[in-house]
């Protein structure tokens, strides 16, 4: 145990974030997504929902201040029915640790499935709800205190 870690967050987990340079993107998938035909890396989380995970990675993780979206969900198919009310609980953790935030960039779901194939990290959930997935796109740290 260390101290300031979230419990949360696994060793393997850890590595990832730690190896992750400014750029890498990270998935967090639900339980639907086919996280392990994707992944180049692929860490389990199962049992955990991705709010509880993204609190913890959020206290850790700089978000990328170079480009307009660093965050990117994937879009409801056309035809269904599904409002992802996840998405506003998204935007008040990540707010709740970066300040304001630009909108979401918002991908069909074949284009969040190439992206998440080139991500450099995929973390399996099992979150439920529909239209969860995430993608997170690492910053730099300026302040090394």
């Amino acid at each position: 145990m260390l101290k300031g870690i979230p419990s949360i967050l696994s060793p393997d987990l850890m590595k990832i974030l730690l190896e992750m340079g400014h750029g890498d993107e990270i998935v967090f998938a639900d339980g639907n997504f086919p996280s392990a035909s994707c992944a180049q890396r692929l860490v389990r989380c199962d049992g955990h929902k991705i709010p509880v995970l993204l609190h913890a990675v959020m206290k850790l993780f700089p978000l990328d201040t170079y480009v307009e979206k660093p965050l990117a969900l994937m879009k409801v198919v056309p035809g269904d029915s599904i409002k992802p009310v996840i998405w506003d609980e998204y935007r008040t953790i990540i707010q709740e640790y970066n300040g304001p935030l630009n909108d979401f960039e918002i991908l069909d779901r074949f284009s969040f499935y190439e992206r998440a194939k080139k991500a450099y990290a995929i973390v399996a959930t099992s979150e439920k709800a529909l239209y969860a997935n995430i993608i997170l796109k690492k910053g730099v740290l300026t302040d090394f205190d």
